[in-house]
């Protein structure tokens, strides 16, 4: 028994996107990036910390390091008040900011571990 009629009657727009197929000669050329932005949904890029002129120091790179995981918190904190006050921020928007600010809070956490390991080793050295 065949069940294609069946799932194309239940799904129409398998039918349109295997019209959409590629043929050979569009494959081999590969995907223009006009093609990427029309999959990419449109979200608002969120404004960074203010850049500060850097020195190349290592304080100054921890520095820029602690306000960029400061700025994403408090971005995720206004992101989940906005949501909570019935602003137009959508339930993704709110989580994916909170995602963001703890990853970049683990990852800054992490960075100042192994910091502080390399620190106990050199200071294990016999010189």
């Amino acid at each position: 028994m065949n069940q294609l009629p069946a799932i194309r009657a239940a799904f129409p727009t398998l039918s349109s996107l295997q019209a959409m197929r590629p043929d050979a000669a569009s494959a081999a050329r590969g995907i223009r990036p006009g093609d990427l932005r029309e999959l990419t949904p449109n979200l608002a890029p969120t404004s960074a910390p203010e850049a500060r002129p850097s020195d190349g120091s290592f304080s100054s790179l921890l520095g820029r390091m602690v306000s960029e995981v400061s700025h994403k918190q408090s971005v995720a904190a206004q992101t989940v008040a906005g949501l909570q006050s019935g602003q137009p921020v959508t339930l993704h928007q709110a989580m994916i900011s909170m995602e963001e600010a703890s990853v970049s809070f683990t990852l800054m956490a992490e960075v100042r571990n192994k910091l502080l390991e390399s620190y106990q080793e050199l200071m294990r050295m016999q010189v």
